[in-house]
């Protein structure tokens, strides 16, 4: 591989996926492998086989339609792990192995291992991957915490075992970028047989330091970098792609190094990804937020009117933002909202189109002008309608400084309409109460988030929750003018997913009640 090239590889569909309450369904977990690979990632991570039937199912169907990427799945450091995925990923054209342990003292008393039994458990389990695969990829996990001599050790034992990249993973964000850097170059000096290897990055970012970590591995010797769509992750999440990405692009002057993304993709694919996980972007996030390119300023709009390069280093059009805008609003048809949705990424057949038709004229009727983030909070309650047990029918609220507030609900429940009349600490509390009236559940509200998709008085409200029910976690997001209808609409929407995993564990049903959850 040329030097000044550097892998990428996502984890969104498995770590990503980790985030509690981000769990996918079987169909968007192939909408956004599909979109991956097109997109130009090097090696997609599809999930981790053994964790359920539903992440087997999906890392299976992910390899069969892959087209250029390389597929891989996860494995803990045993057999019956590994068998299991490569069951799963053999069916790719470029199908690879990915296994670890935990390898630093904290790590290693888990199993109890003594540092001979953890080495010799290595060797044993990095050979089967390679007698089934010839790509496999080994991880110390928490390595920027495991004793200096024995990670030389280990990584030397996978290397000679036949692991062809082996990934320095700082599993709970706690190094920092000239360590990043040093840690890489000091194991490709040290250990025999670095130089056939790639060595890998996969960085935290508990402390806020994730991309720049991994981007100093890269000077560091790394060339590749694991990351995710949003940052998504476990706890504060992980490397961003898009920032590493763009950051490469941008600083080239410092960072001569090139990868296979299409950058123009960037945005389309943050979108849905926000879309399918729940996990809305805040708006001053790098790249990808909202304000990433707005200005407010005097001065700075001043300065972008005369040279947009004043304030901005790179162009809304280099992460697939248009330039140019169709103004949307109640007079506009169908050919124009086609259009609007396919520059957002979305392409509708007819029947979809018509739907969703008929809800933007519903909005457009209630708000002056639509703006895109209008349009892609409305596709992603359209993509939530279906088949559910509960669908709300009608809501009243009655609230003030007067009280009792209370909600005034019809609730169909199973092709059955039910009315309710409950009250509660506000118009919400009411609402959500008399949901658990109406079809009561012992699911425990964990998340409850309230955000204006644009300005003004007649913003569209997007409402995430998240609920939990027995271990298992489901989200719920939806958007309305009226924030206590998308505050029903996004508990309903988590309910029916809580009940549509009970007992399940089948394609599409990947609870996390049954995942096993590493932190490599």
């Amino acid at each position: 591989m040329a030097q000044d090239r550097v892998v990428i590889f996502d984890t969104t569909l498995r770590d990503g996926e980790q985030s509690p309450g981000a769990t996918m369904t079987h169909e968007e977990k192939l909408e956004i492998a599909g979109l991956l690979d097109d997109m130009g990632v090097d090696i997609i991570e599809a999930g981790f086989p053994i964790a359920s039937e539903g992440d087997f199912a999906a890392v299976s169907e992910i390899a069969k339609n892959s087209k250029n990427s390389v597929i891989c799945g996860l494995a803990r450091a045993n057999f019956k792990d590994i068998d299991r995925c490569h069951e799963a990923v053999k069916h790719a054209a470029q199908p690879r192995i990915h296994t670890f342990i935990g390898t630093s003292p904290l790590h290693r008393a888990i199993p109890n291992l003594t540092k001979d039994e953890m080495a010799e458990r290595i060797h044993d389990t990095v050979t089967h991957a390679r007698n089934l695969t010839d790509n496999v990829q080994w991880s110390p996990m928490d390595a920027t915490r495991t004793e200096w001599d024995y990670l030389c050790r280990v990584v030397e034992i996978a290397i000679k075992a036949g692991a062809t990249t082996i990934n320095i993973p700082d599993t709970v964000g706690y190094t920092a970028p000239r360590e990043s850097a040093d840690l890489i170059t000091r194991l490709m000096a040290t250990v025999p047989g670095a130089d056939e290897v790639i060595f890998a990055t996969h960085c935290h970012n508990d402390l806020g330091m994730a991309t720049a970590n991994a981007l100093a591995a890269v000077e560091g010797g790394a060339r590749q970098i694991e990351c995710t769509i949003n940052g998504l992750g476990e706890r504060a999440g992980n490397t961003a792609l898009e920032e590493v990405v763009m950051a490469m692009k941008v600083r080239n002057d410092i960072m001569p190094y090139t990868t296979g993304i299409d950058s123009t993709k960037i945005m389309n694919l943050s979108r849905r990804v926000s879309a399918v996980s729940g996990f809305m972007v805040q708006p001053n996030k790098a790249i990808v937020g909202k304000n990433a390119f707005a200005h407010e300023s005097g001065i700075h709009q001043d300065g972008m009117l005369k040279n947009a390069e004043t304030f901005e280093i790179m162009r809304p059009a280099d992460v697939g933002l248009a330039e140019t805008n169709i103004v949307m609003g109640k007079h506009s048809g169908r050919a124009a909202l086609r259009s609007k949705l396919a520059d957002l990424g979305f392409e509708l057949a007819d029947n979809e189109l018509k739907d969703v038709f008929v809800r933007f004229k519903a909005l457009a009727d209630r708000k002056k002008e639509i703006y895109d983030e209008d349009l892609i909070a409305l596709m992603q309650t359209s993509a939530t309608a279906g088949n559910n047990a509960l669908e709300l029918v009608s809501l009243k609220v009655v609230c003030g400084t007067d009280g009792p507030q209370e909600a005034t609900m019809v609730l169909n429940v199973e092709g059955t309409d039910k009315e309710i009349t409950a009250t509660g600490d506000g118009p919400v509390d009411a609402t959500f109460n008399a949901v658990k009236e109406l079809s009561p559940h012992g699911a425990r509200l964990q998340l409850y988030q309230v955000q204006a998709v644009t300005e003004g008085t007649d913003a569209q409200a997007t409402v995430s929750v998240r609920m939990e029910e027995e271990g298992r976690i489901a989200t719920g997001q939806s958007a309305d003018t009226d924030t206590v209808v998308a505050s029903a609409k996004a508990y309903i929407m988590a309910l029916n997913r809580l009940i549509a995993r009970r007992g399940q564990d089948e394609p599409g049903y990947d609870t996390k009640g049954v995942s096993y959850k590493d932190q490599s």
